[in-house]
């Protein structure tokens, strides 16, 4: 990434002596990544991470000290230059210091001031030793493995200073020196160079991002670049002890989550919120944490998580009252859009010759955005937020249902009223399939969300059939006005009439044009034997009553021809005149009672009212035998209660 240099690992010391002018001159050019790291490459192959023994070994060169030890003016002028190599000198120095006073060779004026003199090469000493490590991707490899060996000496004298002050008293007239702790020192270092490093103000970009998720995706980068390069240029050359890639990737961490915690005192925007959360559920911990080159590296490394868990449930909680409020404002913003459409009497849409309404692909793909964006940040998250966007969406579909039938209501005269009509009709299909097969809801709010769909499909069809249904009542009424004196040529009229206008419902769906003829099916049906009921037809003999029945019978197979073939499912419909038909026809009255019986197991709304009506035609049946037929229908006949009504829908005297 272009933004992040070399330099951005480490910050500058103000007050430290230089290696050399010139060289430090050419330090300040500044230099990307990528230079920097073919520095380490070039020339020389891959090592493994060296350990603290390692390193000693390998630095045994620059710490021996010479066998005529230089004065400290000499060392003075080599660590002015650069010279780590004086560090094995100097070392002698403090040793043989040590040795004199522990031997009483000096006084106490003496030893106090050639411990100073130690003391102010020791100062260069770790100028010169911090400074490449401040800077590591700067320094030449050779220069930052001299740097590591002297810093991993110091240390080992660390240790073995506090060794010896666990024992008897040490030399007396010197004051305590150790230990340094130059590799604190070169951990508040890295600690500094993180806190720069993201704390550097993004450059603005063309993306309209806010200033927050500016801020986080540059800290992101930073962290994420900058620790490969920890883990590719810098862990092979550092001793394993120092666990470089732990240290880097606590201090960025810490200051990473200082930012966050910062943030978090101020009222955020809807959109920094998601912001905060996904970086801290999803894109910190899976993306940088969990990237393939960091992972092995950081698995033995407790960052934890960038904020407090209870700082966490609050945010999500926060965020999922936003974005329950964004669907209701943006879905109340749709359904108004549309309706002003309907009202204007703009024509629909078609698609695939059909009546077709963007309503729903935008409430389902606004609920379907906010449901991604929860499980962007966790799929917990997505569960919590799931019900919360369901009632949301059960609560537009009945103001849709609202707002359709106002229309209904209201905009009869438009060009457009019935295209519009099948158009919202349509768009049931696709909210009933989310419903049913996307989002599962669970069977009490599953009604809430379909009841509102049922509703506004059954006004729709209701409005698209009544002229025709107006132009059937006549026709009906002529059967019982000719007292069925020719029921075929009066029905094939009637089916004629249907016929005629079916094309008028060509651009429904073919799911609900089928649901249409189903309607218009049990229309046919219901007024057929609405006017059998009418109790003005009385026929005395057998023959006339084996008549009626065949003529009953004819015409239910028209019905049910013509409507199978135009797509009616309505098979349930296809005993209801032909068993009438076979009470009208027997005699018998125990015959009657076994067709009663079993008809009233197809159809549990038979009622008594309804069988006295058709019997009422067998004029040649006794009182008696038809109070007896009628009790047939006291009996439980283990029937459950239809899910579609039929006799409940025909009114008889």
């Amino acid at each position: 990434m272009s933004e992040a240099s070399s330099e951005d690992l480490v910050p500058p010391l103000e007050a430290e002596v230089a290696p050399d002018r010139d060289e430090e001159a050419k330090k300040k050019k500044s230099k990307g990544l990528a230079t920097m790291f073919s520095v380490f490459t070039k020339g020389r192959k891959k090592k493994g991470q060296p350990s603290l023994a390692e390193t000693e070994g390998e630095s045994e060169s620059i710490l021996r000290p010479p066998a005529q030890l230089p004065t400290v003016e000499e060392l003075k002028a080599d660590l002015e230059r650069g010279r780590l190599e004086a560090a094995g000198s100097l070392l002698a120095l403090e040793l043989e210091l040590q040795e004199a006073a522990a031997a009483g060779r000096a006084s106490q004026e003496e030893l106090v001031r050639r411990q100073s003199k130690v003391e102010a090469l020791y100062a260069l000493l770790r100028d010169q030793v911090l400074g490449p490590l401040r800077r590591p991707l700067e320094a030449a490899p050779e220069r930052l493995r001299q740097a590591l060996a002297v810093l991993a000496e110091q240390e080992r004298q660390d240790r073995a200073a506090a060794a010896a002050a666990a024992g008897p008293p040490g030399c007396p007239g010197l004051a305590a020196t150790r230990p340094r702790s130059w590799l604190q020192l070169w951990r508040d270092g890295v600690a500094q160079a993180a806190a720069e490093r993201l704390s550097r103000q993004p450059p603005p970009d063309a993306e309209g991002r806010t200033e927050a998720e500016r801020a986080f995706l540059h800290m992101g980068r930073a962290m994420k670049e900058d620790l490969e390069a920890v883990v590719e240029r810098l862990k092979p050359l550092f001793p394993a002890d120092f666990h470089v890639v732990a240290a880097y990737a606590q201090s960025y961490h810490e200051h990473f989550a200082a930012q966050l915690a910062a943030l978090t005192q101020f009222e955020l925007c809807p959109r920094d919120t998601y912001m905060l959360l996904f970086w801290v559920q999803n894109l910190y911990p899976n993306d940088i944490l969990n990237s393939p080159r960091l992972a092995p590296e950081l698995q033995g490394v407790r960052l934890g998580t960038l904020l407090p868990p209870t700082q966490i449930r609050l945010l999500e909680a926060t965020f999922l009252s936003n974005e329950v409020a964004s669907v209701r404002e943006l879905t109340a913003r749709a359904l108004e859009l549309e309706s002003q459409h309907w009202a204007q009497d703009v024509a629909p849409q078609r698609l695939d010759s059909r009546g077709h309404s963007e309503l729903a692909i935008d409430i389902i793909q606004i609920i379907s955005q906010a449901q991604a964006k929860a499980e962007s940040i966790t799929l917990d998250l997505g569960t919590q937020i799931k019900p919360l966007l369901l009632v949301e969406l059960a609560t537009f579909l009945r103001s849709y249902q609202r707002a359709f039938d106002e229309f209904l209501e209201r905009c009869r005269q438009l060009r457009n009223y019935r295209a519009n009509v099948i158009a919202n009709i349509n768009n049931c299909l696709s909210f009933r399939t989310s419903v049913e097969q996307k989002w599962q809801a669970p069977p009490d709010l599953r009604n809430s969300l379909l009841s509102p769909l049922n509703e506004l499909k059954s006004r729709g069809f209701d409005t698209l059939l009544q002229s025709l249904f107006g132009d059937l009542k006549p026709l009906f009424k002529k059967f019982t006005q000719t007292r069925w004196a020719a029921p075929q040529q009066t029905l094939e009229e009637i089916v004629s009439a249907v016929a005629e206008r079916m094309p008028e419902f060509s651009e429904l769906l073919d799911c609900f044009r089928e649901e249409l003829l189903e309607v218009v099916h049990l229309h046919l049906v219901k007024e057929y034997i609405t006017r059998l009921c009418k109790r003005r037809l009385v026929l005395k003999t057998a023959e006339q009553q084996q008549q009626l029945a065949g003529h009953v019978q004819a015409n239910a197979q028209l019905i049910q021809q013509f409507c199978t073939q135009n797509g009616s499912p309505a098979t349930w419909l296809h005993h209801a005149l032909p068993t009438l038909a076979e009470i009208i026809r027997l005699q018998d009255p125990s015959a009657i009672k076994i067709e009663v019986a079993t008809y009233a197991t197809l159809y549990p709304d038979f009622s008594k009212g309804h069988l006295s009506a058709i019997l009422a035609i067998k004029g040649n049946l006794s009182s008696s035998d038809a109070k007896s037929i009628r009790s047939i229908l006291d009996i439980n006949t283990g029937a459950h209660e239809p899910s579609k009504a039929l006799f409940s829908l025909i009114k008889v005297g």
